[in-house]
C-alpha cells in the first residue's frame, strides 16, 4: 500500500463537505457579500447542517461577516464557503447586506481629511 498523498484529505474532505457539488445551484455570492443571520435563523433546526454550516452560523451570531472572512475562519476555500451559504439561504438561515456603491453616500470632506492624514506620512 502506498502512503496517502499530503493534501489528499483536504481534497476528500471538500468533497464532503460540498456534497460532491462544485458549484452553488443558485445563490451566488462575491467575496465581500456581507452575510448576516436571518431574523427567523434562531427558530429553524440546525439538525440537518453539518459542522461548517453551524460554525458559520455561530459566527455570524457574533457579526455580519464577509464571505473571505467566512472562508478565513473556516480554514475553507471560498469556492466551498460559497456552496455552504448557498444552502444556507434557501434554508432561510442567513441573508445578505447590500453593499455602499453608490457614490452618492460618500462625504467628500472625509476622503479630503483621509487624503490630507495621508499626505502627512
Amino acid at each position: 500500500m502506498s502512503p496517502a498523498r499530503r493534501g489528499g484529505d483536504r481534497l476528500v474532505r471538500t468533497y464532503v463537505v460540498t456534497g460532491g457539488r462544485s458549484h452553488a445551484s443558485r445563490n451566488h455570492f462575491d467575496h465581500i457579500t456581507l452575510i448576516t443571520l436571518s431574523d427567523v435563523a434562531a427558530h429553524l433546526s440546525r439538525s440537518h447542517l453539518n459542522p461548517e454550516q453551524t460554525a458559520i452560523l455561530s459566527a455570524l451570531a457574533r457579526s455580519a461577516q464577509s464571505v473571505v472572512e467566512i472562508s478565513a475562519y473556516l480554514g475553507q476555500p471560498v469556492s466551498v464557503v460559497r456552496i455552504l451559504l448557498a444552502d444556507l439561504m434557501e434554508a432561510g438561515h442567513i441573508t445578505t447586506r447590500q453593499r455602499i456603491t453608490n457614490a452618492a453616500h460618500i462625504d467628500r470632506s472625509l476622503l479630503e481629511a483621509v487624503l490630507a492624514g495621508l499626505q502627512r506620512l
